[in-house]
């Protein structure tokens, strides 16, 4: 199967000239987008059998409309992330974040795959390309919204991208008017794995932005850009991860969380910080939070915070 899609990606994957961003081919019923490495990739105008093999991806294309027919699994879980499950349908899980299954993938016959250097797919994108079209959206610690736009024009829907961002940037001034009190709060993020916490959301990733957006600001040890995925904190430092609010997650559903929470607080400086003694701890569905997202995850970072910190 994968010889046959790798002969008539032959016969039909010649690549249409263009300028930044896209150009079509009404004819063909195909158009040309730019990727993240600068290559023209030739599309369909109207992909039917999507495969996305990032989170960030997968939550763009469920933004716009799309149910992928091939998908990775979330970190740390064996499905589609939790936060996108009740959406994703029957998507079949065809990769993980180290690396795709590309037999598994060529029989699902996709028209166009999509990813993103967040997972290991992006080392084997000749391969992909061989099996179908194969737009890389965005480069590691590109901006969310920046990412989600480019995943948008790869399905042939940015205006609808651009005003979903509208949406959302208007829901985010109003949110931050609503703070009051907590304008400007300290607030950290973490996720609590294997009896022990590890920063995460830092930089322009949808958490990191989002935040920022809001005018709160983070612990010393938060700010910047990540040096990996997540940096791990000793529980002699936990003093580190304080703040006038800790969002407490994992890489799981919020039912992870709080059996999660429960194991820390039986952790003697956890009882300590500043953000449990005033109840400010904050339990949240970590798949959203604590990994790669898109759109929905940025939202679910905003509404978390509106019904926990908006008086």
């Amino acid at each position: 199967m994968l010889a046959a899609s790798l002969a008539l990606t032959a016969c039909g994957g010649e690549t249409t000239s263009g300028t930044a961003g896209a150009t079509a081919d009404k004819a063909a019923g195909t158009r040309s987008v730019t990727d993240a490495n600068g290559k023209q990739v030739t599309v369909p105008a109207a992909p039917k059998k999507v495969v996305t093999l990032s989170e960030p991806t997968l939550d763009a294309a469920l933004t716009l409309g799309f149910k992928p027919v091939g998908a990775t699994a979330g970190r740390g879980q064996h499905g589609v992330s939790t936060y996108l499950a009740g959406k994703a349908g029957g998507a079949e899980i065809v990769a993980t974040v180290a690396e795709p299954d590309l037999e598994k993938l060529a029989t699902l016959q996709p028209d166009l795959i999509l990813v993103d250097e967040t997972v290991g797919a992006k080392r084997v994108l000749d391969k992909l390309q061989g099996i179908a079209p194969t737009v890389l959206t965005a480069k590691l610690n590109e901006d969310w919204k920046k990412a989600f736009t480019a995943t948008a024009d790869a399905l042939n829907k940015k205006p609808d991208a651009e005003k979903w961002l509208g949406r959302f940037d208007s829901e985010v001034a109003t949110t931050k008017t609503a703070l009051k009190g907590n304008a400007g709060a300290v607030t950290s993020v973490v996720r609590w794995q294997d009896g022990a916490p590890s920063i995460v959301g830092k930089g322009k990733g949808h958490v990191g932005a989002t935040l920022a957006a809001l005018g709160l600001r983070r612990p010393a040890n938060q700010q910047g850009e990540s040096a990996g995925h997540s940096e791990p904190v000793s529980l002699e430092k936990l003093d580190t991860i304080d703040g006038d609010w800790l969002f407490f997650g994992t890489l799981g559903d919020k039912a992870a969380g709080q059996k999660a929470y429960e194991e820390a607080e039986k952790v003697p400086n956890f009882g300590q910080l500043k953000a449990e003694k005033q109840g400010h701890v904050v339990v949240i569905e970590g798949a959203a939070w604590n990994s790669a997202g898109g759109p929905i995850a940025a939202q679910t970072v905003l509404d978390n915070v509106k019904s926990a910190l908006a008086r």
